[in-house]
């Protein structure tokens, strides 16, 4: 098969998110553990046992007396601290829960013709206004529904609808009557999340069986970038930035919240890294990235990006038999992205770019592959443009390109 037989255009990005991959088998998944085909995995319980105390090396008397002086305050500040810890976090759990609810996602059954319920997620209610309450989840939790409904903490289910839903940042927006939200999350500032705080995870693991889970642990790493597949292509089409935690998240604790000790929603869990050699490793996207998302969604039911119309190709994805038969590069071009096909009208047809075009800089910073394309390309506005080297067989052009909206 030739490598322009599996193309994908970079519109399609904003199609159906699916899962993305590491090599060494670690996949990095959604986990709505929900929709039709996901897959359940099982998990064994770990054992826990306390640590054993410090041993008394060089065997130090101690007088009675010393002991009843010291040991007791210690003793008493070691369980006030504790209980301290522990009120923390009831209270943040408290504070957070309520406002963290299911997402059922209902489809048409292709035989039958009804509606039945094709998964379930996790959603948060951050905002009351005008009579409506409104839920940020994953896009990948509602993907595909014919409709949605909400199930609530104490356990009813409402409608809900679709304001917008975005595949590229794994977000979406649902709205349902403001009757029906007993309390809104605050929200949080995720850039100053650090490493080691405490972190609770709250959603839906495993369906509504389990619904209101918490489950603790804290803030593995912060800022982390992860390349995922949209598309489900087996190719990388983007980067996301979570925070990576411990705190175990399950499949149906997509769209759920990620709160501090605060109770303040810090992030909204996406992923985790799922094979039987990983363990503790979940994902979630950080607030402050979520909400010009979220806000773009709510008033337009989209995001818009700038679009060039392109289809596009890693070069070290592409077969060298191609690189020598079929792009004629020079021999010092090693990398960059082909293009596999131009969309007709579009920017990039109106400047004269071809299929089999290999881009080698934007703006003067060399592109290697196509997510530091697309980081670029995303960093952009409508009607910025783009000043594009390219090589097409032997010959390098240039082309300054007026981006568009993806309706061109």
């Amino acid at each position: 098969m030739s490598f322009f037989d599996e193309h994908e255009y970079e519109s399609k990005e904003r199609r159906r998110g699916k899962t993305g991959r590491f090599s060494r088998n670690v996949v990095i998944s959604g986990v709505a553990g929900t929709l039709v085909g996901a897959t359940l995995f099982a998990f064994a319980v770990p054992t826990f046992s306390r640590l054993n105390p410090p041993r008394n090396e060089g065997q130090v008397q101690v007088k009675t007396s010393e002991v009843k002086s010291y040991t007791a305050p210690l003793t008493q500040n070691v369980a006030s601290s504790t209980e301290d810890i522990r009120s923390g976090f009831v209270s943040a759990v408290d504070k957070a829960s309520e406002a963290v609810v299911g997402v059922i996602n209902i489809q048409r059954d292709s035989f039958s013709e009804e509606d039945a319920e094709a998964g379930t997620g996790s959603g948060v209610i951050y905002k009351k206004a005008n009579g409506k309450a409104y839920v940020v989840t994953n896009h990948h939790v509602v993907e595909g529904a014919n409709r949605i409904e909400i199930s609530l903490s104490d356990g009813k289910k409402v409608p809900a609808d679709i304001l917008g839903s975005d595949v590229v940042t794994d977000l979406a927006v649902l709205q349902m009557d403001e009757k029906y939200a007993a309390k809104v999350i605050e929200i949080g500032d995720s850039t100053k999340v650090q490493r080691g705080e405490p972190a609770i995870a709250i959603g839906n693991p495993l369906g509504l069986e389990f619904s209101g889970t918490v489950t603790q642990g804290i803030i593995s790493a912060t800022e982390r970038i992860l390349p995922v597949d949209l598309d489900n292509d087996g190719h990388y089409d983007w980067q996301v930035e979570v925070l990576q935690t411990d705190a175990a998240i399950n499949p149906g604790n997509s769209g759920g919240a990620l709160v501090n000790v605060d109770g303040k929603l810090i992030g909204i869990n996406s992923m985790k890294i799922a094979t039987e050699a990983v363990e503790g490793i979940g994902l979630a996207i950080p607030i402050s990235r979520a909400v010009p998302i979220i806000q773009e969604l709510e008033k337009t039911g989209k995001v818009k990006r700038p679009y060039l119309g392109v289809e596009l190709r890693s070069l070290n994805e592409i077969p060298t038999y191609y690189w020598e038969k079929t792009l004629q590069l020079p021999t010092n071009v090693t990398s960059g992205v082909c293009v596999l096909d131009v969309k007709s009208p579009s920017p990039a047809a109106k400047e004269g770019m071809h299929e089999y075009d290999v881009i080698v800089e934007v703006d003067g910073k060399p592109v290697h592959d196509i997510i530091e394309f697309r980081t670029i390309l995303y960093s952009k506005k409508i009607n910025d443009t783009m000043k594009i080297v390219f090589y097409r067989g032997s010959e390098q052009k240039t082309a300054t390109v007026k981006l568009a909206e993806e309706n061109y």
